[in-house]
């Protein structure tokens, strides 16, 4: 079992420093069923490769094999492709031998692990359940150049046809680890097969190394059924655990189910986020609640800022606060990261004086969720009783509707939505927000803006009118 890394970077020696292996040694691990090898068959300012050679042991594998009780071990047990094609094993020894390349760390060169660089991936014998074309779905949207060349059966016998074995190379300019990351999770769903247990823990392992793409990968539920293998109740949990703002409940009519469609080609969560942080970072706050933080998003992009030295995310959900906190690896952060973030269970219907004293509230995407009759309970908990300097509101804009052809007339982007709000009503409820509670507001279009229906997402800025008057003076 064999995979090539080729990079052309000048110089492309540095593919040692992030892969942590020298191009001049030839080194050997140990792994569960078997050993795998790294080595570097050219190594050129010009041009590197690095091997990756697995050498599975066959006997372990027919004597880890447990087979399904009632059933007895077939001639396929011994006889199988496993030690030759690229698989899970594949998958294992690149967390395990290029684990540091993986999760992104290079103690030399820290810069170079964030660097894109061109790549390429070259994997003799890759099996392809659903041919070419799954092949191509899988990795084109990532913006890799796929060549592939299917197996013959039997050379001797080539009306026999083509196996679903294929010799591929994969070509791409990113970062290292955002490149392994896509071939430890696409590999075994291509495969559909893997050496172990799938049990929940395959959720983590999915969940951490699809964070950043995966969600917005166009085949992201082919995936995550692929590389769950098909395992349903498993596949659902990461589906739901992964797009939790993606798609709208799965007990709702299909008709409902439309935000994610609907923003999708827009990228508008990714627009809408990096524009509410360029907010706060205009107004040089230092410290940051997120009223309604769902799983974690907005929290992610605020922690890779160190001019934000306390944040805190709160939301209704327990559950989706324990996917908030994989989704951040609270877990793994560096004590001096980690003091400065916090998860707390909450609701806007409560004052919670845990949530005063920050010089900042966000509410992304969440008024809309809230009943109209209860929106001035929400006002005045969090415009009168935490009294931020800087509010920022944003919601989605509903005379933009009329532009997705996928909405049906009448219809929200979330079912779960109960109101969605045209220009007018959402400045008109703004200011009487703002006059009640002392604040200035101003408004901000998020999104490419249409020359009738005006912008996608509206966003709101209040902002403490004594707040500003300290500014001044």
């Amino acid at each position: 079992m064999l995979m090539t890394i080729t990079t052309t970077h000048q110089p492309a020696q540095d593919l040692g420093f992030l892969l942590h292996k020298h191009p001049d040694h030839v080194q050997s691990f140990e792994l569960s069923h078997g050993t795998a090898h790294v080595f570097y068959p050219e190594s050129s300012a010009e041009r590197c490769t690095a091997a990756l050679l697995l050498d599975i042991d066959p006997i372990k594998l027919v004597r880890s094999y447990k087979a399904p009780p009632g059933t007895s071990r077939t001639l396929g047990h011994y006889v199988n492709d496993r030690p030759y094609v690229a698989s899970s094993f594949l998958s294992t020894a690149i967390s395990k031998v290029f684990g540091t390349a993986l999760s992104g760390n290079c103690n030399k060169r820290p810069e170079l692990a964030k660097q894109a660089i061109p790549l390429s991936f070259h994997l003799p014998a890759l099996p392809v359940r659903g041919g070419e074309k799954v092949l191509r779905d899988l990795f084109e949207p990532l913006g890799y150049t796929v060549e592939a060349e299917a197996h013959l059966l039997d050379p001797k016998f080539p009306n026999w046809g083509k196996a679903a074995i294929f010799t591929v190379t994969l070509s791409v300019t990113l970062p290292l680890h955002q490149a392994l990351s896509h071939l430890y999770v696409l590999i075994p769903a291509l495969d559909r097969e893997k050496h172990y247990y799938i049990g929940p823990a395959e959720i983590e392992k999915l969940i951490n190394h699809g964070e950043g793409w995966l969600a917005e990968h166009p085949h992201r539920e082919t995936i995550t059924r692929r590389y769950m293998v098909n395992r349903q109740a498993l596949a659902t949990v990461a589906i739901e655990q992964l797009f939790q703002d993606e798609s709208a409940p799965q007990d709702l009519p299909e008709s409902q189910q439309v935000e994610t469609a609907i923003e999708k080609p827009l990228s508008l969560n990714s627009i809408r986020l990096n524009t509410v942080v360029s907010i706060l970072e205009q107004e040089q706050v230092r410290s940051v609640v997120d009223l309604g933080c769902g799983e974690g998003k907005l929290l992610k992009k605020l922690l890779t800022h160190p001019r934000f030295a306390r944040i805190v995310g709160m939301d209704v959900s327990h559950r989706i606060l324990e996917v908030a906190a994989r989704r951040l690896k609270l877990d793994h952060l560096g004590e001096r990261v980690r003091e400065r973030i916090e998860l707390v269970h909450g609701s806007l219907a409560y004052s919670d004086q845990r949530l005063a004293g920050f010089d900042a509230a966000c509410l992304v995407e969440v008024i809309e969720h809230v009943d109209p009759e209860r929106l001035g309970l929400l006002a005045r908990n969090v415009f009168g009783a935490l009294a931020p300097g800087l509010v920022v509101v944003t919601t989605p804009n509903a005379e933009f509707n009329a532009t997705f052809e996928d909405l049906p007339a009448g219809k929200f982007r979330h079912g779960d939505h109960r109101f969605e709000w045209t220009r007018a009503e959402f400045q008109n409820w703004a200011q009487k927000v703002a006059d009640q509670f002392g604040y200035s507001v101003r408004y901000q279009d998020i999104g490419e803006v249409h020359e009738e229906h005006g912008p996608p997402t509206q966003c709101a800025i209040f902002k403490q009118k004594k707040a500003e008057n300290n500014a001044e003076t």
